[in-house]
């Protein structure tokens, strides 16, 4: 059966590539997001992935980048759909969030058909999404420094908890996050529609990571294997799971020195970072409350009094 999105349209064993269209710009012109369609010579489930619903998460793309190319859909059972840029406007200026409607998009689903900027892409991607059987949602951390790691937003009192966790694990950046999120995230809105959904956050910082972006296309590669896609045995390794986060912001203003690692575990009472003059005198230390891990912190040192510093992942365990 041929599997059309947009303008893409490829019969069993065929790949085609093409725009979505989701509106149009401010001179009239119609915007298109690119997608793509890969359609496998034998049955099988459907993935969707999507990537820079955040204008500036650039890592996702890099994902896809080097994704597609390595797909031959004569090999592969079932579908793979993709959204390869979801936030069309933000990525023209590399912000963040729309500036048509002053948005962030991962806060806009389900969507409205009839509604901002925003609400329209998000409603057509969510189309695409609970269409699905799987869904990859790519994202990283914009501006701050953080580790690969996997979210789970749906809550761990959700029917489709247990099915989230493993499509998790699939992925395997080696951390995951497993905390109910905010409205309008699709990684929480999808379970809700009975679509196991996961926000992979694939490191951080300003444009994008080759390390990260490995990872990431070993995840998607792994979940493809795991879910029969493709032939081959997947990696499943144990994951650190976090299920809380404790926050820091500097007591004082100054200039920032972190004392661990990202990614090092931590105590309570451990020091985490000290605010000093540009000449370096000290001005405070800030410690752990927590036993946990530091899971994400600011990308550049100078602060005003009780601006972000960094996060403590908590509550730890494996699976």
């Amino acid at each position: 059966m041929t599997t059309t999105l947009g303008t893409a349209s490829a019969g069993p064993g065929e790949i085609d590539t093409g725009r979505l269209e989701v509106g149009e710009t401010r001179d009239g012109s119609p915007i298109g997001l690119p997608v793509a369609v890969i359609n496998g010579a034998k049955s099988g489930q459907t993935l969707y992935m999507q990537a820079a619903s955040d204008g500036d998460e650039l890592n996702g793309i890099g994902v896809i980048q080097r994704v597609v190319p390595r797909l031959d859909p004569a090999e592969l059972s079932g579908t793979i759909l993709i959204v390869g840029i979801v936030n069309y406007h933000a990525f023209q200026v590399a912000e963040h969030r729309n500036p048509i409607d002053d948005t962030k998009m991962n806060r806009a689903y389900p969507g409205n058909e009839n509604g901002t900027s925003s609400e329209r892409i998000a409603a057509a991607t969510f189309d695409i999404a609970t269409g699905a059987d799987l869904v990859l949602d790519l994202h990283q951390g914009s501006t701050s420094r953080m580790i690969d790691e996997v979210r789970v937003r749906c809550g761990g009192r959700h029917r489709l908890h247990g099915e989230c966790l493993e499509l998790a694990k699939a992925f395997g950046c080696g951390y995951v996050l497993d905390q109910k999120g905010p409205d309008g995230q699709l990684a929480r809105a999808g379970p809700d529609e009975g679509v196991p959904t996961v926000d992979p956050e694939l490191g951080g910082s300003v444009g994008w990571d080759e390390e990260s972006i490995r990872k990431g296309v070993d995840g998607v590669f792994n979940v493809l294997r795991h879910y029969d896609f493709l032939d081959g045995e997947p990696s499943l390794t144990t994951q650190t799971r976090a299920r809380g986060f404790e926050q820091y912001g500097a007591p004082a203003g100054g200039l920032t020195s972190l004392e661990p690692e990202l990614g090092s575990r931590v105590s309570a009472g451990d020091v985490l970072f000290e605010v000093t003059t540009p000449f370096g005198e000290p001005k405070a230390e800030v410690t752990a409350d927590s036993t946990g891990i530091l899971w994400r912190t600011r990308r550049l040192p100078q602060v005003a009094t009780g601006e972000y510093v960094c996060s403590v992942a908590t509550d730890i365990d494996e699976y």
